[in-house]
C-alpha cells in the first residue's frame, strides 16, 4: 500500500503529457518482451487514467491530435524496432510532441495551442483544422532547416533520447516531415482509392497502379506512404508485392529490385515483422488460437514471396525473411516444447505450413507463366478448380 501510494504521488508531480508520453514508454517495452519489474502498477494506474472507456492507443491533448491527423492512416500500434517503409510508430508521437513544443518551437507551439483551445470547446472543425494546417506548414519549414546539417540531426537525436528510448523516433519524425509536406496530395490519393480490395486482380491492379504513377510523378520520395495506403485496403497484406513484380522486367528478385515499387516488398517483409511481438504478445497469454492465426497469416506471406520472386534466396529481401522465420520458429518450438511429445500442438501441425497440395503446385506454375498466358489470373482459378475436383 505504501509502494502503490508513493508511485501515485510521483506520477501526480508529472505533467498529463509526461503520464501519457511515460504510459506510451511502458507499453512500448512490454511488447517488446522487456521485462520491467514493479512496471504493473505504474501501467494500472496511467491506464486507469488514459484508458477510460477501452480507449487504446496513445491519447495525447487534443491541440496535438489535430497536428497529427494527416498521419492517422499511416500509424502502426506496438513497438517495431526495425525499417518500418510508409508507416510510423504512434507511441513516436508523444515523444516527438514534447520536442517541437519544448526544443523546437516553444512560443509558436504555446501559441498554436491557446489558439486551437477555444476552436476545440467551441467544436468549431472547420477553423481547427485550418490553424492546425498552418502550424504544421511553419513545423515542416523549421524541421527542413534543422535537419538540414549534420549537427542539427545529431542535436535533435540527442533530445529525442530524452523523450523516448525507441529507436525509431528519429526515422518516424523524419516521416512526420515528409506526410506533412505532401498532406494535400496523399489525402487526394487516398480518398481516390477503393475502400476495399478483396481481390488485388489484374482490372484492380491496374486501376491501383495508375493513381500510383500520378502521385509518383509529381512525389516520388514520398511514394511509400501512397504504397501503405494501398495495403491499408488489401484483404491480403502480401499481394502489395504485385506491384512490383508487375513493372519489373523479370521475376527475378534483382530485377524486382529495380522496379519503382521495388519497396512494396521490403514493406510486405516489414509487416512480418511486425507479427512477432503480436506472436510474441500471444503466446505470453497463452492465446494459442490468436497465435495460430497470426502464423497462418506469416506462413502464407512467406510462401507467397517465395514462389513470387525467383532467386529470392540470393537477396538481400531472402537473407532478411530466412531471418524473420528462424526468430518465429524459435519462438513456436519453445511454445510447442512445454507440452510431452505424446500431446499435440495446434502449432506444431504441419498443416499450418503446408502448401505442397496438387493445387498449390499448379497455383504456383500458373503465376510463374501467367504472363504467356491469355487470362492470367483467370487460368489460374480454373487450373486450382480443376485440381481441388481431382482430388474429390
Amino acid at each position: 500500500m505504501i509502494q502503490a501510494d508513493r508511485i501515485g504521488d510521483y506520477l501526480q508531480r508529472l505533467t498529463p503529457l509526461a503520464r501519457s508520453s511515460l504510459l506510451t514508454e511502458l507499453e512500448r517495452l512490454e511488447v517488446c518482451g522487456a521485462e520491467m519489474p514493479g512496471a504493473a502498477l505504474i501501467l494500472e494506474k496511467l491506464r486507469a487514467e488514459f484508458r477510460k472507456g477501452g480507449q487504446t492507443g496513445n491519447r495525447v491533448p487534443s491541440p496535438s491530435r489535430y497536428f497529427f491527423a494527416p498521419l492517422e492512416p499511416l500509424l502502426v500500434e506496438g513497438a517495431p524496432e526495425h525499417a518500418n517503409s510508409g508507416r510510423m510508430q504512434r507511441g513516436s508521437l508523444s515523444a516527438i510532441w514534447e520536442w517541437i513544443s519544448r526544443d523546437l518551437l516553444p512560443t509558436m507551439t504555446r501559441d498554436y495551442v491557446n489558439s486551437m483551445n477555444p476552436l476545440i470547446a467551441a467544436d468549431n472543425q472547420k477553423e481547427a483544422q485550418k490553424v492546425a494546417a498552418t502550424f504544421q506548414t511553419k513545423v515542416v519549414k523549421y524541421l527542413e532547416s534543422t535537419l538540414g546539417s549534420p549537427d542539427g540531426v545529431e542535436q535533435t537525436r540527442i533530445k529525442l533520447a530524452t523523450y523516448t528510448a525507441s529507436r525509431a523516433a528519429y526515422g518516424d519524425l523524419t516521416s512526420i516531415m515528409s506526410v506533412l509536406r505532401t498532406r494535400d496530395a496523399l489525402a487526394k490519393f487516398n480518398d481516390a482509392l477503393p475502400a476495399t480490395i478483396k481481390e488485388f486482380d489484374d482490372v484492380q491492379l491496374s486501376s491501383v497502379m495508375e493513381l500510383l504513377e500520378a502521385f509518383r510523378k509529381a512525389h516520388a520520395q514520398e511514394l511509400p506512404f501512397a504504397l501503405a495506403l494501398v495495403a491499408r485496403r488489401l484483404r491480403t497484406g502480401w499481394q502489395l508485392i504485385r506491384l512490383a513484380t508487375r513493372t519489373a522486367p523479370s521475376k527475378s528478385a534483382a530485377d524486382i529490385a529495380t522496379s519503382p515499387y521495388a519497396v512494396a516488398v521490403s514493406m510486405v517483409l516489414d509487416r512480418l515483422d511486425d507479427q512477432r511481438p503480436a506472436l510474441r504478445v500471444a503466446l505470453k497469454k497463452n492465446q494459442v488460437f490468436v497465435a495460430k492465426d497470426i502464423l497462418t497469416g506469416v506462413y502464407d506471406a512467406e510462401y507467397a514471396l517465395q514462389v513470387r520472386i525467383d532467386l529470392l534466396d540470393q537477396s538481400e529481401w531472402g537473407k532478411r525473411l530466412h531471418q524473420l522465420m528462424e526468430s518465429i520458429a524459435v519462438m513456436v518450438e519453445a511454445e510447442v516444447s512445454r507440452f510431452p511429445d505424446t500431446i499435440g500442438h495446434v502449432l506444431g501441425s504441419r498443416r499450418l505450413r503446408s502448401h505442397k497440395s496438387l493445387a498449390g503446385r499448379l497455383t504456383y506454375l500458373a503465376w510463374k507463366g501467367r504472363d504467356a498466358m491469355s487470362g492470367g489470373a483467370a487460368y489460374c482459378k480454373k487450373l486450382v478448380g480443376q485440381a481441388e475436383k481431382a482430388r474429390g
